[in-house]
């Protein structure tokens, strides 16, 4: 089998996935401060536009401890993140779950599940682990579909694993796995 550039497993026919870059700082701090956006952006706390630009230039690429990559539209608007972070199960298990946000004036456009079945088929081909994962709330119908959409298979439920909102969520566990087609 003949080697790929695993750069181009980034590339989408929606969307690309790059690294931050400086430029990115002030948008991903009006995202993760702006009323507006910031339930898009769960991930990003509320910071100083200081702390996103250190947090910027000490993560310039994934590496097998995880990171975060813009997701830019073909056209180079910027309408997200997705984030990876190692996990494991076991000394000799390793993978990855992952995460996503979309802004919401860009959701439903196929962005984000082209841009998690990127992320996705990157980490595999990069990186040995036998495992993707990711999980969202159980009335996050939207978010089920992009998942199922990206290729992951729905595991089951784990209940009252997210605390959100004064009240405990069950979220929906999906996964990719070497292999799966």
């Amino acid at each position: 089998m003949a080697e790929i550039d695993p750069t181009t497993l980034l590339r989408g026919q929606l969307v690309d996935l790059r690294p931050l870059e400086a430029d990115d700082a002030t948008l991903l701090y009006r995202w993760a401060n702006d009323p507006a956006t910031a339930g898009a952006f769960d991930a990003l706390q509320p910071r100083t536009l200081a702390q996103v630009q250190r947090q910027i230039a000490e993560q310039r690429a994934l590496t097998e401890e995880g990171g975060e990559l813009l997701i830019a539209r073909k056209d180079g608007t910027a309408v997200g993140t997705v984030q990876c972070r190692r996990v494991g199960y076991g000394r000799y298990s390793p993978a990855f779950n992952i995460g996503i946000e979309v802004a919401f004036d860009q959701r439903g456009h196929g962005y984000g599940a082209e841009a998690q079945r990127l992320l996705a088929d990157y980490l595999l081909y990069v990186f040995p682990v036998g495992r993707v994962e990711a999980s969202t709330d159980v009335e996050n119908i939207p978010e089920q579909h992009a998942l199922e959409k990206a290729g992951f298979t729905r595991e089951g439920v784990a209940r009252a694993a997210s605390w959100r909102g004064d009240r405990w969520h069950d979220m929906v566990v999906y996964s990719r796995v070497r292999g799966d087609e």
